[in-house]
């Protein structure tokens, strides 16, 4: 049986799956995060049941690529049943969409979630009362706290073995209901074993679903024309606009019987959030919370590296003392205690902090603030605020990033800001900013490291925007109201984002490290880094980091731990200079991305645009290092 988790985007759908299934979606708490379908097995009663959670829809007639991946779903005829996800304190509003899904006669259980935000709203709810009204199940959860979620699901059990109730009787205005029955009496007679009602064909075909009209035979398309047609005449408005607000009208019915308003408790949030949002006070309160991140990782990373990496070195004098130096078995040991004590002692150091601060930020609402105050900006490089929610993404790694460009309204647009998203330090870029450049220069110089980058972010969105013109249109975002964070969700979504590192990115730093020593073994490393030399030369580095820029390909941070293994000492800065490892950053965290992130590039905007998007990246990484060297150089003149 395969049960889907549906609802509007911020209801809690991967929260409540998270909890059922296990941390295998990632919950942030902003739209556009869920863009592929999560599946888990799930044990229900002693029968396992496919459980799916779906990205946010408003409603079936949908708007972006999200949207329709969970149409297709739904009109697949692979769900048994739908958890029908609501947000308690938007009732009125969330119900359109449960009425639009009763419509598809699926057996349905609704999920009356976050119903303590109903209550400080004021809202009390009669659970009874709306099932019955709306003739299924309702079941009151705090999915975020685990409360109603185990009878959540025992209703699911309930539910899924018993035959779908009848429509609700709230009928429609006169002339809707009959323009829609003309319709269905037509279906009756041309459409045959369909997995859905005929009146829900009928509904859609009268608000002229594209998707609808083409799976429906044309012996119902001159009648629904009619139809749609006597409805403009009527209400002098588009026939899909009357269906919406019979929706609507009929929600805020239910909601009335079904929920009492009273006196809302007081909240601060509104209050931080005026300041938060502030045309002046925002901004000043976003250059805090980014720098008190930065200093946070960096001091905490900083003083973890010196503690580690004197422990590990000491550790393996006594391992290195039982081979002899300039054997091959002594190459092979060291380099993998290089790629193990470069995991360790100097990624994790900074990359555990990053992604623990980055999931407070998301778990506790402030990110979709941010894009808020990002709309201005981004409307000047030809986008707008919703492509700050994948840059913002990108600080955490590129391939989510460029998968939640999918959610945005053009190919242009989802193109650019995967470009965009690609230039952004994702955390094994930031470990190299923090690990190279804050550790050796200082803090202040990683810094500007970080602003100079967001220049550059700025003006590629800008040059981009202008080979690609587009009206960009205005940003609509559902900013969620501000929440606690859940410790165990914020260890467990660090965890999954640790993984990576863990399982793929470490194992590829000591093959790696063992390859770079094995090449210095036998010499071998000369001629790689021969074949780099015009670009090292360019870029006035040593030429021993020729072999280094290979392993950026595969993760940006195998280029850091590379650089001081072909250096042959921890002590870089006795052999670069200021502006060599200022030079060598800038370049790491620009040119091509990684192997991960091309993959996901080519899913979503395809092989020509993802090449377009290496050269460029490319090319702005060796006009950027070779800018950054003659400035650098002339001012240490």
């Amino acid at each position: 049986m395969r049960v889907a988790l549906i609802g509007q985007p911020n209801c809690g759908k991967s929260t409540l799956f998270n909890h059922v299934a296990g941390y295998r979606s990632a919950t942030a708490n902003f739209p556009g995060t869920t863009v592929k379908l999560a599946t888990s097995p799930v044990r229900l009663n002693g029968h396992l049941i496919d459980l799916i959670d779906v990205p946010g829809i408003y409603s079936l007639t949908t708007s972006n690529p999200a949207e329709d991946a969970a149409k297709r779903l739904l009109l697949s005829g692979d769900v048994d049943l739908i958890v029908n996800v609501v947000d308690a304190s938007l009732l009125s509003r969330s119900l359109e969409l449960t009425l639009e899904l009763r419509e598809l006669g699926l057996p349905m259980v609704v999920c009356l979630n976050m119903s303590d935000e109903a209550e400080r709203k004021g809202i009390s709810i009669s659970a009874s009362r709306l099932t019955e009204l709306l003739r299924l199940p309702v079941v009151e959860t705090i999915a975020s706290r685990g409360l109603g979620v185990r009878n959540l699901f025992t209703h699911v059990g309930l539910q899924a073995s018993a035959r779908p109730a009848d429509a609700p009787e709230l009928a429609w205005h006169a002339d809707v209901e009959a323009a829609v029955h003309s319709v269905e009496t037509v279906l009756d007679g041309c459409i045959h074993a369909r997995h859905f009602p005929r009146r829900f064909f009928a509904i859609k075909l009268v608000e002229g679903d594209d998707d609808v009209w083409a799976a429906v035979p044309a012996c119902a398309h001159a009648v629904a024309e009619q139809a749609r047609a006597g409805l403009v005449r009527s209400h002098g408005r588009p026939a899909d606009s009357v269906v919406m607000s019979e929706r609507h009208d009929r929600s805020m019915r239910l909601f009335e019987q079904a929920a009492t308003v009273g006196r809302p408790q007081p909240d601060l949030r509104s209050q931080l959030d005026n300041w938060l949002t502030h045309p002046l006070w925002g901004y000043v309160f976003l250059l805090l919370v980014l720098g008190g991140l930065f200093w946070l990782v960096f001091g905490v990373g900083s003083a973890l590296e010196t503690l580690l990496l004197a422990e590990l070195e000491s550790l393996f004098a006594g391992v290195g003392a039982a081979f002899t130096q300039g054997t091959l078995a002594f190459a092979v040991v060291r380099s993998l205690w290089d790629g193990f004590a470069g995991g360790a002692g100097i990624v994790l150091p900074y990359l555990v902090p990053f992604l623990i601060a980055l999931a407070l930020l998301e778990d506790v609402g402030y990110l979709p603030r941010v894009a808020y105050l990002m709309d201005g900006l981004l409307h000047r490089i030809g986008l707008h605020g919703t492509s700050t929610l994948p840059l913002i993404l990108g600080y955490g790694c590129s391939v989510p990033a460029c998968l939640a460009t999918r959610t945005l309204p053009s190919r242009r647009d989802r193109f650019l800001v995967s470009v965009l998203a690609t230039q952004i330090p994702c955390s094994a870029r930031s470990t190299v900013i923090f690990a190279l450049v804050a550790f050796y220069l200082g803090p202040w110089w990683a810094l500007a490291v970080y602003g100079f980058n967001l220049v550059i972010v700025v003006v590629s969105g800008r040059l981009l925007s202008r080979l690609w013109p587009e009206v960009s249109p205005g940003m609509i975002l559902e900013v969620p109201r501000y929440q606690w964070p859940t410790p165990s969700v914020v260890v467990k979504k660090v965890w999954l984002r640790l993984r990576e590192f863990i399982v793929v990115s470490w194992p590829l730093l000591i093959g790696g490290s063992v390859l770079l020593g094995l090449a210095e073994h036998w010499q071998l490393d000369a001629h790689v880094n021969a074949a780099f030399s015009p670009l090292t030369a360019l870029l006035g580095l040593p030429v021993v980091v020729g072999t280094t820029l290979i392993f950026g390909v595969l993760r940006k941070e195998l280029s850091m731990l590379m650089l001081v293994q072909a250096l042959g000492t921890t002590d870089i800065l006795s052999v670069m200079t200021t502006t060599q490892i200022v030079v060598f950053t800038l370049f790491i965290i620009l040119y091509i991305p990684c192997l991960a992130t091309i993959a996901a590039l080519v899913k979503e905007i395809g092989r020509k645009l993802a090449a377009l998007a290496m050269v460029y990246s490319l090319a702005v990484a060796t006009l950027v290092g070779v800018a950054a060297r003659f400035f650098l150089e002339a001012l240490a003149r």
